[in-house]
């Protein structure tokens, strides 16, 4: 099947997405691998798309952290990093931990204080007010940690703070980063970032608590060749799957093993915080990265948004039932604020995007008034709403904030960088698929301009239709628990490895239920008679609620992801709905 044919041909679906299945080079793959190990062929599909050698595909349903883990003194500077912080905890010195407000910097941070507690240190941490001070190191707050700590660790941050670490005077500074450096980097004793200039970029997947996670290791390395025990590491592998997922890394390589080896650790619900807050949001299954990314997270996010910008470190941190208790209810309803404040944010920005053209490279919206801790969530939703990577600035007096979300294949953090140097931006930073800027209000046209362009030269905005990838076709005899099993095994699934989507053809819509103001479960029927249950969220907030309830009894094409539904202490295959479409003989 080429691209240049709409799968089960659905051009235009309720979406208005036109369907694309795999192509005759990865359905040969597919086949080969079957052949190889007997995997079902929904499974072999997933494997194809990742490039998944036949011989390889057991090795990859199974990925080993030992076998992945890189060396870490592979990283620059990390030999220097991991000698001086254990030589900071064999001498009882001071250390301070500055880190990001954001869940990286937060696992980061419970990463260090795990460790160095279970060394016999303490620290003192930081985390920057995102109102007051803005993101990463700053001069003042540098100033003050050196005046009474020996060494000043920054995590998710520091790579391009360079008045901020020159005003640490008289105290060691050690970077453990992973945003984008520029042509020179900061004094300081250590900085350790995949994503420094003179880096390779092999490991630039990395976030930061990854790079925190290999400094430990080296740590522990050195500590040994000492006479010293240090903790077990996977332990700590939690607080890296759930960085990692949260952060938008992409799930290639090392970053499979950890969030795989990271869930399992979690399900053992042994961390008091992320116990609390898995009950306070009610998850009452062993968490996929889905529950990381849309459940936990976002709660953990919340503290440095709108309340105070420790609160996701001390929670993952703690060792207290009773604090992580607290921490955790009061993290839910700021959550709960939050969604209610980015709501009008992200509505309003919608609707300027949409007054500007939804066609353009990039899609982008500033007003006074907007919340800053929310304008990194709306610009998400803005980028999957127009699927054009999205910059939502909040603009305050003659200066402008900004956060920004790209799609695949598109570095936005390096187009940022391009605009700081250029001088269209008062300052800017992050990744690829996720950047911070900084505005001044009568040079914001210009600005996103040229951003839209360089933006542009990357192949934003030229991808035509929108499509919705399929991975094959099922029916709904074949999706068992073992099958979504095994599909699981393939991933887990994020960034840069979407979860498995699959058609099934010609379903005869029953037993519609609506739920609540915007949901829909059904049932579909295929022409074998095997039946299969639908729920679809938010199918009313487009054209999707509509088309169902229309075709209740007739004949429709489905497409979504087929999960397990915990319900009431039973375990049922369903499909998660994504689009339907109206078979072509009979539209």
């Amino acid at each position: 099947m080429t691209e240049d044919r709409a799968f089960l041909g659905v051009a235009c679906s309720a979406l208005g997405q036109r369907w694309v299945g795999p192509d005759l080079g990865r359905t040969r793959h597919a086949e080969a691998i079957a052949q190889a190990t007997a995997l079902p062929p929904a499974v072999c599909s997933v494997l194809a798309r990742a490039q998944v050698a036949p011989d390889q595909a057991q090795d990859y349903l199974t990925p080993s952290l030992r076998a992945l883990l890189p060396d870490p003194r592979g990283l620059k500077d990390m030999e220097e990093a991991a000698a001086r912080v254990l030589r900071a905890v064999t001498g009882r010195e001071r250390i301070a931990i500055f880190a990001d407000y954001d869940v990286d910097g937060a696992a980061s941070a419970a990463l260090l204080l795990d460790w160095l507690g279970a060394m016999g240190a303490r620290a003192t941490l930081y985390v920057p007010d995102r109102l007051t001070e803005g993101y990463g190191p700053n001069a003042p707050a540098m100033a003050k940690l050196a005046a009474s700590h020996d060494l000043i660790v920054c995590v998710d941050c520091g790579t391009m703070a360079h008045d901020a670490l020159a005003a640490a005077e008289g105290t060691d500074v050690v970077v453990l980063d992973h945003h984008l450096g520029g042509e020179t980097l900061p004094r300081a004793l250590a900085i350790v970032n995949p994503n420094r200039q003179d880096e390779d970029g092999a490991l630039g997947h990395l976030c930061a608590a990854g790079v925190v996670f290999l400094m430990l290791v080296e740590a522990n390395r050195q500590g040994r060749a000492q006479g010293l025990t240090g903790p077990d590491l996977m332990a700590l592998l939690d607080l890296v799957a759930l960085a990692t997922v949260a952060d938008v890394a992409p799930l290639l390589g090392v970053n499979r093993a950890f969030v795989r080896q990271g869930l399992r650790v979690m399900a053992g619900r042994a961390r008091p915080g992320l116990r609390a807050l898995s009950d306070v949001a009610r998850l009452d299954t062993a968490p996929r990265a889905y529950h990381l990314g849309y459940v936990i997270g976002p709660r953990i996010n919340a503290g440095g948004r709108i309340g105070a910008a420790d609160m996701g470190a001390r929670l993952l941190a703690t060792r207290d039932e009773s604090e992580a208790e607290a921490l955790a209810q009061r993290l839910d309803l700021l959550n709960t604020e939050r969604r209610e404040i980015e709501a009008a944010v992200r509505a309003s920005a919608l609707a300027q995007a949409e007054a500007r053209g939804l066609d353009a490279p990039l899609a982008w919206a500033a007003d006074d008034g907007w919340h800053p801790g929310v304008i990194g969530i709306a610009a998400a939703r803005l980028k999957e709403a127009t699927h054009r990577p999205a910059i939502v600035i909040a603009l305050d007096g003659e200066i402008g904030k900004g956060s920004g979300r790209s799609v695949p294949g598109v570095d936005l953090g390096a187009a940022i960088h391009r605009l700081v140097r250029e001088g269209l931006l008062l300052g800017g930073g992050g990744h690829k698929m996720a950047a911070g800027l900084t505005v001044a209000r009568d040079g914001l046209d210009a600005a996103m301009a040229r951003l839209a362009d360089l933006l542009a030269q990357q192949g934003a905005g030229a991808d035509g239709p929108r499509r919705l990838r399929l991975d094959g076709a099922l029916m709904p005899g074949a999706v068992s628990p073992e099958l979504i099993a095994q599909l699981e095994a393939a991933g887990p699934f994020g960034a840069s490895a979407p979860a498995p989507r699959f058609a099934l053809a010609d379903m005869r819509i029953e037993g519609l239920r609506r739920m609540g103001d915007n949901h829909l479960r059904f049932r579909c029927t295929g022409g074998d008679g095997r039946s299969l249950d639908v729920v679809a969220f938010g199918a009313f907030d487009s054209a999707l609620g509509p088309l169902i309830a229309e075709h209740q009894g007739r004949r429709l094409h489905l497409a979504g992801q087929i999960e397990i539904n915990f319900w009431g202490g039973r375990q049922t295959p369903q499909l998660r709905l994504d689009d339907a479409a109206v078979p072509s003989d009979t539209a």
